[in-house]
């Protein structure tokens, strides 16, 4: 049965319905919310590999080109937890559709802008709109479903959240390498309106309603202090060096910590006063969801630097096409979704050690493509780098979708909201600073000696990351609902 402190209305309904069962999230409307879930992911990813042909269209030059991606970047994490608060107050399936839309009207937007300023407002505003959908669908879940079904709608989350940061790349170079009626590098972003399409009305039928029964109003000061927070952290780390690290990014950095501790002092103020704060201090009491975003960020930094300096290494330093790069990756997207589906099934045995096992094949995985990089380069092929991508990519699957219900087991359902949105903006701000920090580590070894060496050294430091991981899971509790 679900949560009591759920309140639900029916899938077609406008408002709540107090006291009466909560509907189930059937498969039609698990795949819809899963793919408002995939659709922020892959946009993520899918610019990376249109970079070159978007500044010579739009002669968007370096700094430009790393606004398009910030931009998205920024204002999707700093809007996470408010998008969760929301969904808390006036119903996550409502927020859902608002998102859904908003999403295909910024997509179109992206793909019809004439000039750089125009795409880079545009992405901005395709992130806002993204923030507002991907939290309602680990809140819509986690109110809708119970035991095993949870458990299976969790896993698919996972693999849904893996599978997407990978396609966007291989969904990018096909797309642009196609060139649909001429559209080159607009069609990664005008091919989203006809999906978001679907995703409405697939959504207005099969996903149902549900809120707090108790929602809090907004927390202007925190959300206010928390964007601080964010933008003066990942606007310089990845803006910083496309711009030489000019005098902004050192005093960006240097509010940062201030308006971190200002942030949690308010909402410490807030909890004790019987408020409710944007991010509830005693939410992150919770052991099992304190302890698993400590696993969630080095996992995610390492995800996402990954994906952008095996991007780099592969097409600027291989010369691979964007096609052929994107392919390698199918490897590891194939054996990372296999993995998330077994995840189910191997935590009933053996608990979350599950991800203890996974950070070890991971780092077997990663340590095998160091060792191809090492030996090969430059004769580095995709062949030669399959085994690699594919034991990395089941480890990977191992983590990422136990973690995902290790951070949410203990979150009550009136909470959702709250709890997914500081998941998925960990998740988030930790994809960008694994850009920023492994990207530029990358960056540089290359600057001043081998690309095959940096991207030997690199992957060779994550390897470590991961060990590290793997020690860290063994304070998991063991069990997970």
């Amino acid at each position: 049965m679900p949560t009591p402190a759920s309140t639900t209305a029916p899938a077609r309904g406008t408002g709540s319905a107090v006291g009466r069962a909560a509907p189930a999230l059937g498969p039609l409307g698990l795949f819809t919310v899963l793919l408002g879930a995939a659709l922020p992911l892959i946009d993520f990813f899918i610019v990376n590999v249109a970079l070159p042909t978007i500044d010579h269209d739009l002669a968007a030059g370096p700094a430009m080109l790393e606004l398009v991606v910030a931009g998205y970047g920024l204002s999707y994490a700093v809007l996470l937890v408010l998008g969760g608060r929301l969904g808390d107050l006036f119903g996550r399936r409502r927020l859902f559709l608002v998102g859904m839309a908003a999403f295909g009207v910024t997509s179109l937007a992206c793909g019809l802008a004439p000039d750089a300023w125009t795409l880079v407002g545009a992405r901005v505003a395709q992130g806002a709109s993204a923030a507002l959908m991907l939290p309602q669908v680990l809140a819509t879940i986690h109110s809708s479903t119970t035991g095993a079904r949870r458990a299976k709608a969790l896993s698919l989350y996972g693999a849904t959240a893996g599978l997407a940061m990978v396609a966007g790349q291989i969904l990018g170079g096909v797309l642009v390498a196609a060139d649909l009626a001429g559209s080159g590098w607009r069609a990664i972003f005008l091919v989203n309106v006809p999906v978001a399409v679907a995703g409405l009305l697939l959504a207005v039928r099969t996903v149902p309603e549900t809120r707090s029964e108790r929602p809090a109003p907004v927390d202007v000061p925190g959300t206010l202090l928390l964007g601080l927070a964010l933008l003066t952290l990942l606007a310089p780390l990845t803006e910083g060096r496309a711009a030489g690290w000019p005098l902004w990014t050192w005093v960006a950095l240097g509010i940062f910590p201030f308006a971190a501790g200002a942030f949690w002092r308010v909402e410490l103020r807030a909890d004790r006063r019987g408020r409710t704060p944007l991010v509830p201090p005693s939410l992150l009491g919770l052991v099992s969801l304190r302890r698993g975003l400590a696993l969630v960020l080095p996992f995610s930094v390492g995800f996402g630097g990954f994906m952008f300096v095996i991007a780099v290494a592969l097409q600027q330093g291989l010369r691979m096409s964007a096609v052929v790069s994107g392919l390698t990756l199918v490897p590891m997207a194939v054996a990372f979704f296999g993995a998330s589906l077994a995840g189910p099934r191997l935590v009933r045995r053996w608990g979350t050690r599950v991800v203890t096992a996974g950070a070890l094949v991971q780092a077997f995985g990663i340590g095998l493509l160091a060792l191809a990089a090492w030996g090969s380069w430059p004769s580095l092929s995709a062949w030669s780098l399959l085994p690699g991508m594919a034991v990395a990519g089941l480890g990977q699957g191992l983590q990422l979708p136990v973690l995902f219900r290790v951070v949410l087991s203990e979150v009550p359902a009136d909470r959702a909201g709250v709890g997914s949105g500081v998941m998925v903006t960990t998740q988030q701000s930790a994809l960008a600073l694994g850009v920023a920090t492994l990207g530029s580590l990358f960056l540089s070894l290359s600057a001043s000696g081998s690309m095959g060496t940096a991207l030997t050294v690199t992957l060779l430091i994550q390897v470590a990351a991961v060990l590290l991981t793997a020690l860290m899971s063994l304070r998991l509790p063991r069990a997970v609902s």
